[in-house]
């Protein structure tokens, strides 16, 4: 009887570690709105994850890895499919430099900024600044839109050779469940 409740124990922590596991390897969308300015409507966002350790040590060795956010508002019709209102992405790049011992961050259609750890230059990427997802006037004032939010690492820009291991093992799949949220246009 006791050998069979030390092997009960035994499963029932590896089922609880496997599952702490699978959840820090995600991606977690802590915080999204949209804001109503002069340039237009800016999502500002937070993510939570870690990098693997074989995205860290891709990235050492000179490998740049993208990470992709997507939004899509889309207004609910009775009469016909949704109307999708807009439906954008954004990419950004992180790139370790072995010779000037720099990483650095390339935002599509925005500068560039460097900096001198990886912790710093992934709070970059996990707490982006602002940007403008639709100018102003894309969305009719008064509306409630549904808003739908997703980040992941976008295996299909990696360098070719890498490409084959990041689609095939499970490290390098890292991404967020899409959240959903209701926006009023101001």
């Amino acid at each position: 009887m006791t050998r069979f409740i030390r092997l009960f124990v035994c499963q029932l922590l590896l089922v609880l570690a496997c599952t702490q596991a699978q959840a820090a390897d995600g991606v977690e969308v802590t915080r999204a709105n949209i804001e109503a300015s002069d340039e237009g409507y800016k999502l500002a966002v937070a993510f939570s994850f870690d990098l693997s350790r074989g995205m860290e040590e891709a990235i050492q060795h000179g490998t740049p890895l993208s990470f992709t956010t997507e939004i899509e508002l889309t207004r609910p019709r009775w009469y016909w499919t949704d109307d999708k209102a807009v439906s954008t992405r954004q990419t950004t790049r992180i790139k370790y430099d072995v010779l000037t011992r720099q990483y650095t961050i390339y935002v599509t259609g925005s500068v560039q900024q460097s900096f001198g750890t990886l912790e710093e230059a992934m709070f970059q990427i996990r707490r982006p600044s602002r940007w403008v997802i639709a100018p102003r006037g894309a969305l009719k004032r008064g509306e409630i839109y549904t808003v739908s939010l997703r980040m992941y690492m976008d295996r299909e820009l990696l360098q070719k050779p890498l490409q084959v291991n990041a689609f095939n093992d499970s490290d390098w799949r890292l991404s967020s469940n899409k959240k959903s949220f209701t926006y009023r246009a101001d």
